[in-house]
């Protein structure tokens, strides 16, 4: 049988992961009292709902009573109950982003503010976190790009390092991405936008990608830059860091980024143990901000 408890941040994304896993064909119970879990996993374990896969989510909702979740997954330890943690989590901004679009209240902030609530859920469900088997950051995932993280972690049965890769092309004149990591300037590569049949088109096209390569200039700093990330990436695992942007800037976040970026996605795509995504942030705003006049 597979047990995963769910929890993490309020507004960081359990309710939709658990409507997903209910998809994915697990039986879910949602906000079960902390002294009904213990009863409960042995009814599972006996499979009197026939099913072999069980999710639970809990959370701060528990109130007083979420400490007592630590001595029932030490009970499950030493009896080898089988269970994972899956934690989800979110930045502060990112989950008052969420709460002031939706309106909601935060569970402990009640008439205060919610970044308050926010602090004091982080510290009652530290040892969640610190016990988690996975950890997924939500504060820059689509729900389509989630339900694909929990495919991978609860139906292909593969590793998971617990690290969600983000690769960012912009552009300088629009400013360095404020949550980038580790950040690459190619603006020493040939430039399109000098050349008028290409000044229109992007580096997602085979004609600027040609443009940018020639001189074999940019596949050689691929060469170094894929090195380096082979390097980087497992120690990043090793510190515990879940959310990692790699951005590569040009001048306008067209041309030369948008096709490096792609190349660095197509090399990281060969590994499955850990998230990914690419994202162009600037790739249309010279054409916007030419239509607006």
């Amino acid at each position: 049988m597979k047990l995963v408890i769910v929890t993490g941040m309020s507004g960081a994304g359990k309710t939709i992961a658990l409507k997903m896993l209910e998809d994915l064909g697990f039986y879910c119970v949602d906000n079960l009292p902390i002294p009904l879990l213990e009863p409960f996993a042995q009814l599972a374990v006996s499979k009197p709902v026939n099913q072999d896969r069980v999710a639970l989510g809990i959370d701060v909702r528990s109130g007083e009573e979420l400490p007592q979740l630590l001595h029932v997954l030490e009970d499950w330890k030493q009896n080898g109950m089988p269970y994972q943690i899956l934690f989800l989590d979110a930045s502060n901004e990112t989950l008052v982003k969420r709460y002031k679009e939706t309106r909601r209240s935060h569970p402990l902030a009640g008439r205060g503010r919610v970044d308050t609530g926010i602090h004091q859920e982080r510290e009652r469900l530290g040892f969640l976190k610190q016990e988690a088997d996975f950890i997924i950051d939500t504060s820059q995932l689509l729900t389509r790009e989630l339900r694909q993280e929990l495919e991978k972690l609860f139906t292909a049965g593969g590793d998971y390092s617990n690290l969600f890769i983000t690769v960012l092309s912009f552009g300088f004149k629009y400013g360095i991405p404020a949550d980038a990591d580790l950040v690459f300037d190619v603006r020493f590569l040939p430039n399109p936008y000098y050349v008028e049949e290409l000044r229109q088109h992007t580096g997602e096209e085979a004609m600027v990608q040609a443009y940018v390569r020639q001189g074999k200039t940019a596949d050689r700093f691929m060469e170094k830059l894929c090195d380096m990330l082979e390097f980087l990436i497992p120690n990043y695992v090793l510190e515990g860091k879940n959310q990692l942007v790699v951005a590569v800037g040009c001048t306008g976040g067209k041309h030369r980024s948008v096709t490096v970026a792609g190349a660095l996605y197509q090399y990281l795509s060969r590994h499955e143990e850990y998230g990914l995504k690419i994202e162009h942030r600037d790739i249309d705003k010279d054409r916007i901000r030419k239509e607006q006049g």
